[in-house]
């Protein structure tokens, strides 16, 4: 069975609607996703109830955004399986807020270069929570400034080392606070990317603020960093995952659904992970009332 557990929809920066996403996944063999929109937690529910009647299991997730300020890096923390979601509403909220902030700005700047409306831009986030650089890219390609979403034009405006960059800051929550909150709203915690984000780098200190896993099959990861990682998650006792991080044709890469998946093996021990915590948990805590029984 093949579970891709990183997938993202027009509800934030993913081109493809969740029952679009759904159909392609039944198309293509694969039986379970995740989707994983950023910052948004909209599609769980409406995920769940499509994928039943399409044969596929869609496992409820959301991929959070962060930073690291210790390492001066942003990190995204994968969220699968929360008890209470809603509880995780407030974080993405606010970085919601702090993103739209930042866009406006963005769009000012945009329009400001090329003559186009902010109305336009938006009218292409349609459906979407956001707005994103991708939903940028698609307005001027459609004005007729660039043929693809990722390119020069795409460097000009969104690289750092550009001297035309459009770039607005975003306030994002820091990792440690991020970790807490889905455990506090009884999810696992999964680094995501961290090749393509460089936290490999910083992964003993995510794994001390008490991260459950980590995505090791990423399209970004090469088998040397496959084989690393899982070395670090078996020697720490920690989830493996996979995905292909789908946005459809606002990715940076050409990625199909599927690409990269998570091992029936590893499906098994994430869909169990929490029990098997729990009866942990519930161990060390007969053992430690028999201790204090014995004194």
């Amino acid at each position: 069975m093949a579970a891709d557990l990183h997938c993202h929809t027009k509800l934030s920066d993913g081109s493809v609607g969740i029952e679009d996403l759904i159909v392609i996944a039944q198309k293509s063999g694969i039986d379970t996703i995740s989707i994983t929109d950023i910052d948004c937690l909209a599609g769980t529910v409406r995920g769940q109830v499509i994928g039943k009647r399409y044969g596929v299991k869609v496992i409820p997730g959301v991929e959070l955004s962060a930073i690291d300020s210790q390492a001066g890096k942003q990190i995204n923390i994968l969220c699968y399986l929360a008890d209470t979601p809603d509880r995780l509403e407030g974080l993405c909220r606010r970085t919601s807020v702090a993103r739209k902030r930042a866009a406006q700005l963005m769009m000012l700047k945009v329009a400001s270069r090329f003559p186009i409306s902010n109305d336009f831009i938006i009218s292409h986030a349609s459906g979407s929570t956001n707005l994103f650089k991708q939903h940028i890219m698609h307005a001027l390609m459609d004005a007729g400034y660039t043929n693809e979403i990722y390119g020069d034009l795409y460097n000009a405006l969104f690289s750092h080392d550009s001297e035309t960059n459009i770039l607005a800051p975003v306030k994002y929550p820091e990792v440690d606070e991020v970790i807490k909150e889905v455990h506090e709203a009884g999810g696992i915690a999964v680094v995501s990317k961290p090749v393509e984000n460089n936290n490999v780098e910083d992964m003993e200190r995510y794994i001390e603020l008490g991260i459950d896993g980590i995505e090791v099959w990423h399209p970004s990861a090469s088998d040397e960093d496959v084989e690393y990682l899982s070395k670090l998650c078996k020697k720490h006792k920690l989830l493996l995952t996979g995905g292909s991080d789908f946005q459809g044709l606002y990715g940076k890469r050409t990625v199909t659904l599927g690409s990269c998946t998570t091992p029936d093996e590893h499906l098994d021990k994430l869909m169990g992970y929490k029990a098997k915590k729990k009866r942990a948990q519930r161990k060390a805590e007969r053992e430690a009332a028999k201790a204090k029984e014995t004194e």
